[in-house]
């Protein structure tokens, strides 16, 4: 073992050591509040808090390691597509998140599945609408934890020199255990810490990429190799137009203000928060992680024939960095999977220990001490569950899964979640936008070959058509069977 790599174990279990840490400050607030402090942090998160556990979760690793291999091979299109992602996150926070949040504390929502039954009228279709869209949140988010696990898994394995196997166990390891002790305040606590090295690592990057290449070396290098590199006639893989890259921009402000990992943000904050404060925030730290798909556009000037693109982040670390920084930035890459992969096992965990509870065992009333007991055990087994997937299941059963993604799930939610903060529509208009948006983006994304953007923006629209028009729909018979004759008077003389 070479010095560097001591080195990076040294980083990595200084890290550990403070997540856990972190861990057990926020098991201290169990204590006093069982299931709102484990689901919602005791809804006290503040500005700078809620501001980076938001982007912590949202720029996941994808943007260290996936967007700059796109970006390689498609261009600036792709580093157009990814700034659109903080302004979106921005909007949700100031002009969506105080709605939501006034109408979950209302009703005392902990979950986004609970969020749903209640808002439409509770009872037992509550239940049913509560535990349809906590399954659909698990089945889809449990893939995607997945991935997350066997990505931070290799860039572990290959940092640290080990197996694929022990990196995963490690990672997933330290993983659940403060979330376990925590909750959401462990998970978000942990973020923000995570969020300034991945704003660091960007500074990083963006100033060694500007201080070795002039702007106009840098341009006329990329136009020399391919002009649709800087100005593209179609698409790429955004679709064949290219203004389709601005159809980002809804679907990102729908990813922040829709998708049960990341909605549980806007419950969780203080009912005080000053949301402009958040989205201050926000922008600063959104902003610098979207300048990291620029270093797919350096590496194609510097080396503009490489065999796989997806190469692009690994090659840059290897022969642009110093081996003591490329560790550094590669502990901050690792950073980005873990923040995104705590986010998700805590919304699948919540979704099994408390809706799906709540749903099927409606009248059976535990004590808070065995509430958080369930709650920790459901984190243990999932993550468990999730990481034997990743060692065990199918690779083609898994990316077949995981085609669906975070896409379908936004289709299937964007009825019943965000509709409803603002026009509200009936049970069983929400179970059909729920299953219409499943299955129409679902299709589209496995079989129409549309793409990661267009297929679950169609399904949206399905799923906003379903919830609107069942509910008027049903709200029409009902008025009728009221009013068979509208000729007539209710109480004729």
């Amino acid at each position: 073992m070479d010095s560097f790599t001591l080195f990076n174990w040294a980083l990595l279990l200084m890290t550990f050591g403070l997540m856990l840490y972190l861990g057990y400050l926020s098991s201290r607030r169990m204590r006093k509040d069982d299931a709102a402090g484990f689901l919602v942090a005791g809804r006290s998160l503040g500005a700078f808090v809620g501001a980076g556990t938001i982007v912590a979760t949202g720029f996941s690793g994808w943007g260290f390691m996936g967007s700059p291999g796109v970006t390689y091979q498609f261009g600036a299109i792709e580093v157009l597509g990814n700034f659109f992602f903080a302004p979106a996150m921005v909007i949700a926070v100031l002009y969506f998140a105080r709605f939501m949040q006034r109408k979950a504390i209302e009703m005392g929502s902990n979950t986004i599945p609970e969020y749903i039954g209640q808002s439409h009228g509770g009872g037992a279709m509550g239940r049913v609408l509560q535990a349809v869209s906590a399954i659909i949140t698990v089945v889809l988010l449990l893939v995607f934890l997945t991935s997350q696990i066997k990505a931070v898994g290799l860039l572990g394995a290959s940092w640290l020199g080990i197996e694929l196997d022990q990196s995963a166990m490690l990672m997933v390891g330290v993983i659940i255990l403060y979330t376990m002790l925590g909750g959401l305040a462990a998970v978000a606590w942990t973020d923000t810490i995570m969020v300034w090295g991945m704003a660091l690592a960007a500074v990083i990057i963006v100033i060694q990429m500007l201080t070795t290449i002039d702007v106009n070396e840098w341009e006329s290098g990329l136009n020399a190799i391919d002009p649709e590199l800087l100005n593209p006639t179609n698409g790429a893989h955004y679709g064949a137009s290219r203004g389709n890259v601005f159809l980002v921009l809804p679907y990102a402000f729908l990813f922040a203000a829709v998708l049960p990992f990341m909605a549980i943000r806007f419950l969780a904050f203080k009912p005080e928060v000053k949301l402009h404060k958040v989205g201050i925030y926000v922008a600063v730290l959104g902003g610098l992680l979207s300048l990291i798909p620029l270093v797919g556009l350096y590496v194609r000037v510097k080396l503009p024939g490489l065999a796989d693109p997806d190469s692009a982040m690994p090659v840059y670390l290897e022969q642009f960095m110093h081996p003591a920084i490329q560790g550094v930035i590669t502990l901050f890459i690792i950073f980005a999977m873990k923040s995104t992969a705590n986010s998700l096992l805590h919304t699948v965990a919540s979704s099994v220990s408390h809706d799906l509870r709540l749903a099927i065992f409606a009248e059976r009333q535990p004590s808070a001490r065995r509430v958080l007991g369930l709650n920790r055990a459901a984190v243990l087994v999932l993550g468990v569950l999730a990481l034997l997937m990743m060692l065990y299941a199918p690779p083609f059963m898994l990316s077949w899964l995981g085609i669906l993604g975070t896409g379908t799930l936004l289709a299937s939610l964007i009825g019943p979640v965000f509709i409803s903060t603002f026009w509200q529509g009936s049970a069983w208009g929400a179970l059909a936008a729920m299953l219409g948006g499943f299955f129409t983006s679902g299709y589209m994304m496995l079989f129409a070959d549309v793409g990661w953007l267009i297929g679950p923006l169609t399904g949206c629209v399905v799923s906003s058509a379903l919830y609107i028009g069942v509910t008027l729909v049903g709200r029409s018979h009902r008025a009728h069977a009221r009013h068979p004759n509208p000729s007539l008077p209710d109480h004729p003389a």
